[in-house]
């Protein structure tokens, strides 16, 4: 038997990662390898149950603390269910029942199936990178992505031209079986059809009797202002079609936010570390500072400490609900000079000793000071 393999590594996400980037790393997962999306490939089909495997372990917080600390053993015998011997749709129940609030149905042929073998598209998944200067205005990007269609050739039945899907003789067109097990009886779909009710006995040449065939797609997606890194943009019905006239899926655009050069966001607000010099710091001074949207003046105070910050109101980021504008956040950074001028050196000498403060002259030097304290001078 082959070993397991480690569960972060099958959703490819780091063992820090949060349990939003956990289920949104299941739903790629499982989007990828359903079986659905790839008839009759068992390595496809085993990479689906593993995923699933994986996302029962690390979406469960006390399951996910026993597999950090003892790996596979750990959850060992705690209720981890054999993914091997069960079916898609049992895998899609079950997390249907799980976290169907979480958007993660979509995935498996959306909400479950209806009459007929009646099923909602699949949602899709791609990612759009934007500018933090975007985020202030807000922006138009274009996103192309890959999604399976309806077969021109066929119009989706899977049939030959000319030729119709017949009614499936396993489930009498119900598209669902009872099975008996004991003194109970479970209704699932029929390993025939599918679910469908009808199956393709002259298949279509171009899609192989799938009814689907891969398709390019452009659109332009509005990306509102004040937009965080990480949400996520919902474009009803642009996922791929549904069955037997259900709606299709939706396009989920993940919104990717590019770290700025000069400035930190915090929620709203934007934070400027900025340096300055210390005769500005000790005088006050008048500055030009960088914003989103040019520059602005900033007064510093007399006496201002390195790591003091002043709020500039009304130059941050919109709030993506209300449009309120957030604070730029100055904190100054006093630098200190490397070098000095002879002239710049002996005005601070002269400044240090109004503090009746000792500073070493320059032609003083460390051992010079030590011979001194030891002969008591």
């Amino acid at each position: 038997m082959p070993a397991k393999r480690d569960y972060y590594e099958v959703l490819n996400v780091e063992r820090t990662a949060t349990m939003e980037e956990i289920k949104r790393a299941y739903r790629k997962c499982a989007m990828k390898y359903h079986p659905d999306r790839n008839p009759g490939d068992a390595e496809a089909e085993r990479m689906f149950k593993e995923c699933a495997e994986a996302m029962e372990v690390l979406g469960d917080s006390e399951k996910r603390q026993r597999y950090d600390q003892f790996g596979h053993e750990g959850v060992r015998g705690q209720g981890v269910h054999d993914f091997g011997g069960m079916n898609a749709q049992d895998i899609f129940s079950m997390f249907e029942d799980a976290f169907g609030d979480l958007g993660l149905g979509g995935i498996f042929g959306g909400r479950g199936r209806g009459r007929g073998g009646a099923r909602r598209g699949y949602d899709l998944e791609t990612s759009v990178t934007i500018d933090l200067d975007d985020v202030l205005e807000g922006t138009t990007e274009t996103v192309d992505f890959t999604r399976e269609d309806l077969c021109e050739t066929c119009d989706g039945s899977g049939a030959k031209p000319g030729t119709t899907p017949e009614t499936c003789t396993t489930c009498g067109g119900q598209g669902k079986v009872a099975m008996r097990h004991g003194f109970f009886q479970m209704v699932r779909p029929c390993p025939d059809c599918a679910g469908a009710g009808k199956v393709v006995k002259d298949k279509c040449t171009e899609c192989r009797g799938s009814g689907r065939r891969p398709k390019s797609r452009t659109l332009e997606v509005k990306v509102p202002a004040g937009i965080h890194d990480g949400q996520i943009i919902r474009i009803a019905g642009e996922g791929e079609p549904g069955t037997a006239g259900a709606p299709r899926g939706d396009l989920h655009v993940v919104v990717r936010v590019q770290p700025h050069k000069l400035f930190e966001r915090h929620n709203d607000d934007l934070v400027l570390h900025m340096p300055i010099s210390f005769t500005q710091a000790a005088l006050g001074a008048k500055l030009e500072v960088p914003t989103l949207e040019g520059q602005t003046e900033l007064i510093l105070k007399a006496g201002t400490q390195h790591g003091q910050t002043y709020t500039l109101r009304q130059h941050g980021l919109p709030n993506l609900r209300s449009g309120a504008r957030g604070s730029l956040i100055v904190q100054v950074m006093v630098e200190i000079p490397k070098k000095l001028t002879e002239k710049q050196a002996d005005l601070l000498r002269e400044f240090a000793e109004t503090e009746n403060r000792d500073v070493m002259p320059h032609t003083t030097g460390f051992w010079d000071k030590i011979k001194g304290y030891l002969s008591g001078e």
